[in-house]
C-alpha cells in the first residue's frame, strides 16, 4: 500500500491539474457553433442598420443527432461501464473509473477536434455533432483500459487516454483526409487503434514480469451477472453506434447491417462456446464479450450494400473467431509475448476489428455504379469524378463533390493500406505511452496491489456475524446446545 499512498496527493493534485488545463484549452479553442448560439446578429461592415446583419440558422435541426448521441452516450457509461465490473473484487473501480475516465476524456476528444479545425483568430464550433464524435471517440481509450484493467492507478490511465486520443485524432485525420478512407462505424479508428494501442502499453507495463494469473483475477457469481448489464447495453445500442454519424438510406442501411450482424455472432458465439467447452456449456466471458463482436466487425461495412446475407455472415464468423480467441490465442499470447489482456480486448476488438476492415475493404472493391447509383460517389467520396463534363450533373442534381476519380480496386487498396496505418500507429504509440507511464509520476501499482478495489476506494467493511441467541427462547426438548453454537 506504501508504493501508492506516498504518491496518492500528486495524483489528487494532478487530476485537479488536468480539469484546470482543459478548461483554459476550452476556452481558448472551441465556442458555440451556428446552431447553438444566441448571438444570431454578427457585425457585418458599416453600412445599413448600424453595420449588423442576420446570419441564417441551419435549415436541418441539429436535435435529429440528439437520440443518437444519446444512444452512443448510453454505450460509453452504462455499456462498458458495467462490463468493466467483472472482477469480483474491483467492480467499484470498474464502473466508477470508467465514470472518471470517461468525464476527463469527452472534454480531451472535443479539445482534440477544435484543435483539428482551429484557424487563427477563429475559435472552432462545438455543436451536437461534436459531442457525439466526442463520444465516438472516447471509446477508444476505453477499450485500452480493458486491456489493462486492476493494474493501474487512475492518473496512468488518464495520462494514457490524454496521449491516446491525440494520436486518435491524428490518425483517424490521415485515414479519413488524406487516404480518403469509408469506416462509417470507426471499426478501424476505434477498435482496431484501441485494441492494439492497450495491448502495446499492457506489454510495456508487463515487460520485465512473465504474466502470472493473479488470485484476485477472476469473477464471482454476482459481478458476472453486473457485466452482463454492460453487455446487454451494448447489444441494445451498437446499430446507432455504427449509424449516428451517417444520414438517409446510409443510416437506414447501417441499423439493419449491424443488427444483423449482431444478432448472428450473439447466437454464433453461444454455440461456439457450448462446443469448446469439455462439458458443453456456456462460458460466461464468451458470453459478457464474444456476442458483441458482430458489432464490431460490420462497423466500416455498415452503410455498405452488402446485402442482409453479408451482414449475416460477417456477424456469426466474427462470434467465432471472438471465442476461439478467448478460448487458445489469448493464453498464447500471454505465455509467449508476455501480454497480459484482462478483458480480451484482442478478441472482441482486435480481431472482429480487423475482420471488419477487411471485409470493408472487399464491399469497397465490389462497389459499382449499378449497385448504389449516384449515392455511390456521397459513400465513397474518393470515387466521385474529378473532371467538369462528368461531374456537373450529380454536383446540380444531388450535389456531389469533386473527387479523385478512384476506381474500385483503388478504394479498396486505400481501405487496406489505411488499416496497416491504423495497427502500426497503434502499436507504435502505445509502446511509447507505456514508456512514459512507467517513468511519469502518475504513481503504480504493486502485484500485491492488483485488481483490488481497496486500492482506490474507501470500502464498507464486509463483517459477518451470527445472530445472537436468546436462550430463553429454546424449549426445553429442544437439541441440547454445544459450546460451538453458543
Amino acid at each position: 500500500m506504501a508504493m501508492y499512498s506516498v504518491s496518492g496527493k500528486q495524483q489528487v493534485c494532478q487530476l485537479f491539474f488536468v480539469q484546470v488545463i482543459l478548461i483554459v484549452l476550452m476556452g481558448a479553442l472551441i465556442t458555440y457553433g451556428p446552431e447553438a448560439d444566441a448571438n444570431s446578429l454578427k457585425k457585418h461592415g458599416q453600412s445599413g442598420d448600424h453595420g449588423w446583419k442576420h446570419v441564417k440558422k441551419p435549415d436541418t435541426n441539429p436535435l435529429q443527432i440528439y437520440p443518437m448521441y444519446q444512444d452512443v452516450h448510453m454505450m460509453i457509461w452504462i455499456g462498458f461501464g458495467f462490463l468493466m465490473t467483472f472482477l469480483r473484487r474491483y467492480g467499484q473501480s470498474g464502473m466508477g473509473l470508467t465514470f472518471l475516465l470517461g468525464a476527463i476524456l469527452i472534454q480531451v476528444a472535443m479539445v482534440c477536434e477544435g484543435a483539428m479545425n482551429f484557424r487563427i483568430g477563429t475559435a472552432a464550433s462545438l455543436s451536437l455533432r461534436s459531442l457525439l464524435n466526442a463520444d465516438i471517440a472516447v471509446a477508444t481509450p476505453l477499450i485500452s483500459m480493458g486491456a489493462l484493467l486492476g493494474k493501474t492507478t487512475y492518473m496512468q490511465l488518464v495520462f494514457m487516454g490524454i496521449f491516446e486520443l491525440i494520436m486518435f485524432s491524428v490518425n483517424k485525420y490521415v485515414g479519413e483526409h488524406v487516404f480518403m478512407a469509408v469506416d462509417a462505424g470507426d471499426t478501424m479508428f476505434v477498435h482496431v487503434f484501441g485494441a492494439y494501442f492497450g495491448l502495446a502499453v499492457s506489454f510495456v507495463l508487463g515487460i520485465k514480469d512473465k504474466p502470472t494469473k493473479h488470485n484476485l483475477e477472476g469473477a464471482s457469481y454476482n459481478s458476472d451477472i453486473f457485466a452482463m448489464i454492460g453487455t446487454v447495453f451494448l447489444w441494445l445500442f451498437w446499430p446507432s453506434f455504427n449509424s449516428a454519424t451517417l444520414e438517409g438510406d446510409d443510416q437506414q442501411r447501417a441499423i439493419i447491417n449491424t443488427l444483423l450482424s449482431i444478432s448472428s455472432s450473439c447466437v454464433m458465439a453461444f454455440a461456439t462456446s457450448a462446443l469448446v467447452s469439455s462439458d458443453s456449456k456456456f462460458n460466461m466471458v464468451h458470453v459478457q464479450n464474444s456476442t458483441l463482436a458482430g458489432g464490431v466487425a460490420i462497423g466500416t461495412a455498415a452503410g455498405m450494400m452488402c446485402k442482409p446475407v453479408g451482414a449475416l455472415a460477417i456477424g456469426g464468423l466474427a462470434g467465432v473467431l471472438s471465442v476461439l480467441g478467448y478460448k487458445y490465442l489469448t493464453p498464447l499470447i500471454r505465455k509467449y509475448l508476455r501480454i497480459h489482456d484482462t478483458c480480451g480486448v484482442h478478441n472482441l476488438h482486435g480481431i472482429p476489428g480487423v475482420l471488419g476492415a477487411l471485409f470493408g475493404a472487399l464491399m469497397a472493391g465490389l462497389a459499382t455504379e449499378d449497385s448504389y447509383d449516384y449515392s455511390l460517389y456521397e459513400i465513397f467520396p474518393a470515387r466521385a469524378p474529378d473532371t467538369e463534363e462528368k461531374l456537373a450533373e450529380m454536383r446540380d442534381n444531388y450535389g456531389i463533390s469533386a473527387g479523385l476519380d478512384r476506381t474500385a480496386m483503388e478504394q479498396a487498396s486505400y481501405q487496406l493500406i489505411v488499416l496497416a496505418i491504423t495497427i502500426a500507429m497503434a502499436i507504435v504509440s502505445g509502446l511509447i505511452t507505456g514508456i512514459l507511464m512507467r517513468v511519469l509520476v502518475c504513481g503504480s501499482i504493486s502485484e500485491e496491489q492488483k485488481f483490488d478495489d481497496k486500492i482506490h476506494w474507501e470500502l464498507e467493511e464486509e463483517i459477518v456475524q451470527k445472530p445472537p441467541i436468546k436462550l430463553d427462547t429454546i424449549s426445553s426438548d429442544s437439541d441440547p446446545l454445544s459450546m460451538e453454537d453458543i
